[in-house]
């Protein structure tokens, strides 16, 4: 019983932190706070250009099994000055899909931004440069097999 009472009399002085060691511990957190946004700021701008290369990849190949499934001509046209992307069936217009903002289409050669496929499974090919802010991709399309690929410059 001793040994209890000598325990107890050494913790008997005041609990919990100083002002000093919190203010310390903030200014640290404050300091890694300043260092990590930066990067969280760029990982967001890499997904936000990611995802729309993505839907443009993915209408191209939409448009592509769309050909080949009902046996018809489609066609995939940007216009840079309205913003936006159609698809055509044939010559009847089947979807307009807008541009995001940030998002800077071009074509090689440029006056090549439109991708034909044919219900065989081919295409006119393509090769778009797809630019959002300092983030670039190249999108192709292969003639023989109307394969798009994506790759980041």
């Amino acid at each position: 019983m001793g040994q209890r009472a000598e325990v107890t009399a050494a913790r008997s002085g005041p609990a919990g932190f100083t002002l000093i060691e919190l203010v310390v511990t903030l200014l640290v957190l404050a300091l890694a706070a300043a260092v990590v946004a930066p990067a969280v700021g760029r990982s967001m701008e890499t997904i936000r250009a990611r995802a729309q290369v993505a839907g443009f990849a993915a209408l191209l190949r939409h448009s592509r099994e769309q050909a080949v499934s009902t046996h018809r001509r489609y066609t995939v046209v940007v216009d840079p000055g309205a913003r936006s992307v159609s698809v055509l069936a044939d010559d009847e217009v089947r979807e307009v899909r807008p541009l995001p903002a940030s998002l800077v289409v071009e074509a090689s050669p440029p006056p090549a931004l439109s991708v034909r496929f044919e219900p065989q499974g081919v295409s006119s090919g393509g090769d778009f440069r797809l630019t959002s802010g300092r983030i670039a991709y190249r999108v192709t399309i292969d003639p023989l097999t109307s394969r798009v690929r994506t790759d980041r410059r």
